[in-house]
Order: structure tokens, then sequence, then C-alpha cells
């Protein structure tokens, strides 16, 4: 029988951003032929967020995070100014 997981983040499937050594270690995975499915057993992560970070790796050439767009900036920031808006009402 397993331990019921304490972590809100590990139960709910929201996670925190990797951190460098992690992505790190999925490329190096990758570039020893792992499949994306042995990838995410053995490091614990989801198969879609290994998949990810492979993905922008062959893009960018790099496994440092990227900066957010401006588009999305904008998003946040009235999304944050639509909800403090409903939480003073």
């Amino acid at each position: 029988m397993q331990a019921a997981s304490t972590n809100i983040c590990e139960r709910m499937g929201h996670s925190q951003e990797l951190s460098e050594f992690k992505r790190g270690t999925v490329i190096g995975c990758h570039l020893c032929n792992k499949s994306t499915c042995n990838i995410s057993w053995l490091l614990n992560i989801q198969q879609s967020t290994v998949s990810g970070i492979i993905t922008k790796w062959k893009q960018l050439v790099t496994t440092a995070t990227q900066p957010q767009s401006e588009q999305g900036q904008r998003m946040l920031k009235r999304t944050v100014r639509r909800n403090h808006c409903l939480q003073s009402q």
C-alpha cells in the first residue's frame, strides 16, 4: 500500500519549475537514446514535461528558462487585475 502524498503539488499534478540540473538530466537521457516514457519513469516527471524539455532544447539549444512573452505578460496582468477586482467586491 502506498503512503498518501502530503505535498499538494504532487497530488494536484501541478509542480514548480524544474531545476537546471533536472532539465539537463532529461537531455542527457535523451542523448543516451532513452525514450520519453523511460525518462519520465526514471526522473518521476510527467511525459509531456519531458517531451516539452526535449522539444525546447532542440529548438533553442538550451535548457534555460526563457522569459515570458509580452502577450503572456499582458494576459497575466489582466488576470491578476480581474481577480483583484472580484476579491474587492
